[in-house]
């Protein structure tokens, strides 16, 4: 009786033991699922955080790519109007070559000649009325000044030739370079001093002295533009530049095509 007692006694503390050590085990996979929710939840936000990334990385591209086809359709445009430009002057330096050719036996066609130079002095007086006005009655002086040589007899006709010849010169010189002087520009009936900018003829801007406004000349118009904000800082660098004040680099100014120099 004593021994079955014993035995009973021995089964019931192994059961305890048992279900102790169960109790303990049930805790700790408690514990290491709620540790593999915590990692699963941290790579659930890791994911969501690359994703952000992510898709702020493709709007970015999306933002470049559409400025990208921004500037290489204005690069088309421009080199369009580029290449005109060059066929004009093209065309003009090709004129001028066939009149200093000329010039060898100008005194033996004198009768032939001074027509033509009156013609040429129209046209470039024509030339200047039409073109930007850049230098403006500058250039017109130069015209008139032509006139009153035409009419001196001390002038020989091969120096009036000559002259007519370096007045088309200095106009092809204001197609090209970027250019800056300061004169008067009048707005709204009142006269300010403005530096003026012109890169070649592609585009004739003006900028205040304390560089708080700025224009743009309107070749349809024939009238000055006020230009937004944005582009006060990028014309100032443009004016320095052409001052060889600061290094060359790329601005971003508004362009008129002036077409009605053609």
């Amino acid at each position: 009786m004593t021994k079955v007692i014993k035995r009973t006694k021995l089964a019931a503390a192994l059961m305890g033991v048992m279900a102790f050590a169960g109790t303990s085990v049930a805790a700790a996979q408690q514990v290491d699922v709620a540790k593999l929710q915590n990692e699963e939840q941290k790579i659930l936000n890791a994911q969501e955080q690359s994703q952000e990334k992510i898709n702020s990385l493709f709007e970015q591209s999306q933002d470049l790519l559409i400025e990208y086809r921004s500037v290489v359709a204005e690069y088309e445009n421009l080199k369009v109007y580029n290449d005109h430009v060059a066929k004009l002057v093209a065309d003009q330096q090709a004129t001028i070559d066939s009149l200093q050719r000329q010039i060898n036996g100008i005194e033996e066609t004198k009768q032939g000649v001074v027509p033509l130079m009156y013609e040429m002095i129209d046209s470039l007086e024509e030339f200047v009325k039409l073109d930007l006005p850049i230098h403006k009655e500058k250039r017109l002086e130069r015209v008139e000044r032509l006139r009153t040589i035409m009419e001196n007899a001390n002038v020989s006709t091969s120096e009036k030739f000559r002259q007519i010849i370096e007045a088309y010169q200095t106009e092809m010189d204001y197609g090209s370079g970027l250019i800056s002087y300061q004169g008067n520009l009048n707005v709204d009936g009142q006269e300010m001093a403005v530096d003026f900018f012109h890169m070649g003829r592609v585009a004739f801007l003006a900028q205040s002295l304390d560089l708080k406004n700025a224009w743009i000349y309107n070749n349809e118009t024939n009238e000055w533009t006020e230009l937004e904000d944005e582009f006060l800082n990028p014309l100032t660098t443009a004016i320095r530049m052409s001052r060889k004040q600061t290094a060359y680099d790329l601005v971003k100014l508004p362009v008129f095509a002036a077409e009605s120099a053609e």
